[in-house]
């Protein structure tokens, strides 16, 4: 797929997305003050392998520690980008960390 493409955070619907044509992926969260949990990344078959899963997980935690939030990863793809990327590890609430 070389289609250009960008990860925005649709705030009205709570969750960061990229939309190529009609297809969505997306990266569902609940702001609750000064916590976001990220609760469920969908990336449709179409759009798989060309790393929107990743840009869109990069997004949301970006922007967790722009706006100092602490991360609830309660969706397991972001729970494994923080494990591979472990600078997000210090975004993560305390009563998460051993997730």
């Amino acid at each position: 797929m070389n289609i250009e493409w960008t990860v925005t955070n649709n705030i009205a619907l709570q969750q960061f997305e990229v939309r190529i044509g009609d297809q969505v992926a997306v990266l569902n969260y609940v702001k609750e003050g000064k916590h976001v949990t990220f609760i469920h990344t969908g990336v449709p078959q179409t759009m798989e392998g060309n790393g929107i899963g990743s840009a869109i997980a990069h997004a949301a935690l970006a922007y967790a520690k722009t706006e100092r939030l602490e991360v609830v990863p309660l969706c397991p793809f972001v729970r494994g980008y923080i494990e591979k990327h472990p600078e997000y590890r210090t975004l993560v609430s305390r009563d998460y960390q051993d997730l």
